[in-house]
């Protein structure tokens, strides 16, 4: 007879943590090992249209803060739904849903509790760490995405036994060897200044949120001014959208990188422009373990990325791209002016890049480990 277990996730923005679990859980519903049941707190984001193929029905249990009674009254009923589904196991997968799903799910005893760390980034204040450390306390294992990760829960105190890495996964058919880019092209063309576009433009890329400062895309647009005064014709693709978007185009203006600088927002042809791109590039102040680095792999491209989180787990130095210091804007520029420079160098790196997540990075090992975690637990529970 198989075992009933629950998905829980916060929204369905587009971000690495929701698309890893989207991911997953279509993974998991095709494996058919389990009575698959996904839930969330709220329902925005385009990625829930993701789940439709799936049939199932996804209830919402919105709260409006953890301290008022919206949290309460929601934890109670989502005891009551674990209960009435006979949840054997509930896997969380974000800050928002470790919290409330390992509450709810001790409320309802739930046998296996999972929750998820994706993330080593300064964001959250004293008062959510010390709320997320005590859901980490409730869960029977936490899911960390990198060594980096692991390693930075075992420093805030978690028992060594909890963490288990099972590393992101890409899915390989967005990313085919022979994607057409023509329309992606144009599209970027339309955006670019006219003594930019009659050079042969170079593509220089990044797909991060502008939501928070440690992305560092401040440091890229410094790193892109270095590089344009030797690359007139240079175009850095910044892909994501966010709040400070007005400051960072602002500053680019100020270094005087203005039309070599193009801000395309959230877009869904992110395969693409990654094709289209000669270099990618990551400046983050702290990450996790980054969706973006192994899209980028995927996608055959060389990697320049700052030396953070799982970068160094993701990125063979010299081989399949170059690691720099975080904050270091003079080597990121020259890093990508080394690949600019040597065509060939850029398809050697990419290529490797490619092979590398096929053998380390696929779906098969994003579900056979997650599906061989699930097991152990539950066989330790029975």
């Amino acid at each position: 007879m198989k075992e009933n277990i629950l998905m829980l996730i916060q929204s369905f923005i587009q971000g690495g943590s929701e698309s890893q679990m989207v991911q997953l859980t279509g993974l998991l519903h095709d494996s058919g090992r389990y009575n698959l049941h996904v839930a969330c707190i709220n329902t925005n984001g385009p990625l829930r249209a993701s789940l439709d193929r799936l049939n199932i029905d996804i209830p919402s249990f919105p709260i409006t803060s953890f301290t008022n009674i919206s949290m309460v009254t929601q934890s109670r009923r989502f005891a009551a739904y674990l209960r009435q589904q006979k949840i054997s196991l509930i896997h969380t997968h974000d800050f928002y849903s470790n919290i409330f799903g390992m509450t709810g799910a001790t409320l309802a005893r739930v046998p296996v509790r999972i929750a998820s760390k994706r993330e080593t980034t300064g964001i959250r204040s004293r008062a959510q760490l010390m709320a997320e450390s005590l859901a980490f306390k409730l869960a029977d294992a936490i899911v960390v995405n990198g060594e980096a990760v692991r390693m930075h829960l075992l420093d805030r105190g978690i028992s060594p036994n909890k963490p288990a890495v099972i590393y992101n996964a890409v899915n390989l058919t967005r990313f085919p060897v022979d994607l057409d880019v023509s329309a992606a092209r144009e599209m970027v063309f339309s955006q670019l200044c006219e003594p930019v576009a009659r050079r042969q433009p170079l593509f220089v890329t990044m797909v991060a949120n502008m939501h928070y400062e440690v992305k560092n895309h401040r440091m890229l647009l410094r790193a892109a001014r270095r590089v344009r005064d030797q690359f007139p014709n240079v175009v850095f693709l910044l892909i994501g959208e966010g709040e400070l978007q007005e400051a960072f185009q602002t500053l680019a203006s100020e270094l005087g990188i203005g039309d070599n600088v193009v801000f395309l927002g959230h877009r869904e042809n992110v395969p693409e422009l990654l094709r289209l791109s000669d270099v990618c590039v990551l400046s983050s102040t702290a990450e996790g373990f980054s969706n973006s680095i192994l899209e980028y792999m995927a996608s055959m491209k060389p990697v320049v990325a700052t030396a953070v989180g799982g970068a160094p787990e993701a990125i063979s130095e010299g081989e399949t791209g170059y690691l720099v210091n975080s904050g270091d804007d003079e080597a990121m520029a020259d890093r990508i002016l080394r690949l600019l420079n040597d065509p060939a160098r850029v398809r050697e790196m990419g290529l490797k890049g490619r092979r590398l997540v096929e053998q380390r990075f696929s779906r098969e090992a994003l579900v056979s480990k997650t599906e061989s975690l699930y097991a152990r637990l539950l066989a330790k529970r029975r």
